[in-house]
């Protein structure tokens, strides 16, 4: 009876007594998923490393050798196994769709603990309240990238820089009192400021100067684009602020 013989690939990666690299790991899983055998050679000294690196003329580790061949690092291993390779710098609405995402959920959830069904008006108050929370949360976690991205479109922004840094605290306490149901005199008024200004901003810069930027709203470091997306969230915010004026006791 024949048997088919096991592919084998050959993996060095670094595993030392302070590091383990994420990416060695994530190459011997791959391999493992595509069917081989893996030769699996630990560096474990900066030493052994360097070495190593040095000898094959390599500027990273992992590395994978197939068939004897030299096939190189991780994205180089999916590249060679068909997989697709994610690029950095592509823009990607992804951020965004996973924070509504989620904090709809979170919504549905209050609202199904609180009123013991999940479809309620409170439910999409809470919506909103919970995005700006999270949104704020994203883009207080590194004030000065958010800023220097916003002031790139932002219109009261580029006329008075420290709006650009306030922006953040002033979602988080729109978002909180919203979510609580109390003070609208303070959060009403914070979020049509900042709500309705964005929108203008976005607007602008996207369907009238035709600028092709990337969203600060999840933070500064974002691949998300500005447009749609962008110009709905600061529609959404002034949605919200005028029911609850509306709706106010």
């Amino acid at each position: 009876m024949s048997t088919t013989p096991t592919r084998t690939a050959t993996l060095y990666r670094m595993e030392t007594d302070a590091h383990v690299c994420p990416y060695g790991l994530k190459a011997r899983h791959l391999l493992v998923q595509a069917g081989y055998a893996v030769e699996d050679h630990l560096l474990t000294t900066r030493a052994e490393t360097d070495r190593f690196k040095a000898d094959h003329g390599v500027k990273t580790t992992p590395q994978v050798f197939i068939a004897g061949e030299r096939v190189g690092g991780y994205d180089d291993l999916r590249r060679h196994l068909g997989r697709a390779v994610r690029d950095p710098n592509a823009v990607s609405y992804r951020p965004v769709a996973a924070l509504f995402g989620m904090t709809a959920l979170m919504a549905l959830a209050a609202s199904q603990a609180a009123y013991d069904t999940p479809l309620t008006l409170r439910a999409a108050e809470w919506f909103v309240g919970f995005s700006m929370c999270v949104l704020a949360i994203l883009k207080l976690q590194n004030v000065e990238s958010f800023a220097t991205m916003f002031l790139g479109y932002d219109l009261l922004a580029r006329r008075w820089v420290p709006y650009a840094s306030l922006y953040p605290y002033a979602e988080a306490l729109a978002g909180i009192l919203m979510v609580a149901g109390v003070l609208t005199w303070i959060s009403v008024p914070v979020a049509l400021l900042i709500g309705g200004i964005g929108a203008v901003s976005v607007f602008k810069a996207v369907y009238l100067d035709r600028r092709a930027l990337r969203c600060a709203c999840v933070g500064g470091g974002s691949n998300v684009p500005l447009g749609f997306v962008s110009l709905t969230e600061n529609l959404m915010m002034v949605a919200m602020a005028v029911w609850m004026a509306a709706t106010a006791h």
